[in-house]
């Protein structure tokens, strides 16, 4: 592997032919995944590999069957990129933004911002005195959404396969996940410090809650499917917050769901409540890693 520097390396044949078997230790496995997303040579040396498996015959059926179902002028690209000769490696940005995963690069992203505009609007356009009160008991559902958006069968028509590498799984969930916190966590963290107050919790304080929701999300995932743990940890955390304040007087629903959030946010209490209830989910998810590698459901 060495290429007599500790630091460059390059994949041998044997090395390529061990990984293309599948009896390639999962850490050397990992480390040849992450070498080929930047090496052009070594990744057509593990695409020459992979072809000679069985596997490989049927990943290129596959592909001349997609190939065969494009118009011409979409195949000749494919077609092009596909030759053995060394691969055009595309900027790391959009490969790291591929890898991210449907939610943020699908219509999750702009869901995300029609929230933050949404508020912004209902405070200095309407008037509307409870816009912080309702931006923080919409925000933690946003990441526990994208988390469902982001894995899982319905996310990757290949994800039988990419679940079943070593760069898939719980690894592949997990960057998602920290994709989908990255995005939404500092987006909403400042579009709540833009609005009034006007009684409720400070804007920063939904990030425990939204953490301890997407990582129980995602170890619920384990258990039922992506989709039916956001359901019910979203679903579950908006009866709780928005269920008594229709029971409100007049307009006193802004300040009854202010008094709501107070109670979940607010002091040592509720807020260490949330932490040990982010690290519990952690640690089940853990404990749950090898579900991961096995298509969840829906």
């Amino acid at each position: 592997m060495t290429n007599g520097n500790a630091r460059i390396w390059h994949v041998s044949d044997d090395l390529a032919a061990r990984y293309a078997e599948g009896v390639l230790p999962e850490p050397d496995a990992w480390s040849l995944e992450k070498h080929v997303e930047g090496c052009g040579g070594c990744a057509a040396t593990v695409s020459e590999a992979v072809r000679g498996t069985a596997a490989g015959t049927v990943l290129a059926q596959v592909r001349d069957a997609v190939l065969a179902s494009m118009p011409p002028a979409q195949a000749a690209p494919a077609v092009r990129r596909s030759s053995p000769r060394r691969p055009r490696v595309p900027h790391r940005f959009a490969r790291l933004l591929w890898a991210a995963g449907p939610a943020v690069r699908g219509a999750w992203l702009p869901a995300v911002l029609v929230v933050a505009a949404g508020a912004l609007a209902l405070a200095y356009g309407t008037g509307y005195p409870g816009a912080r009160a309702l931006l923080l008991a919409v925000a933690p559902v946003v990441p526990v959404a994208g988390v469902a958006l982001s894995y899982g069968p319905h996310a990757d028509p290949l994800h039988e396969v990419t679940a079943a590498t070593p760069g898939g799984g719980l690894r592949l969930a997990l960057t998602r996940t920290v994709a989908v916190l990255a995005v939404s966590l500092p987006l909403l963290t400042l579009t709540g410090l833009l609005l009034p107050a006007s009684g409720a919790p400070a804007a920063a304080a939904w990030l425990l809650p939204g953490l301890a929701l997407a990582l129980g999300s995602l170890a619920l995932a384990s258990f039922v499917g992506c989709r039916t743990a956001a359901l019910l940890t979203g679903g579950g955390w908006l009866l709780a917050v928005l269920g008594p304040v229709p029971a409100a007087p007049g307009g006193a629903a802004g300040a009854r769901l202010a008094e709501q959030l107070s109670r979940c946010f607010d002091g040592v209490g509720a807020q260490s409540a949330w932490a040990s209830a982010a690290v519990l989910s952690a640690v089940l998810v853990t404990a749950r890693r090898p579900v991961y590698d096995r298509p969840l459901g829906r």
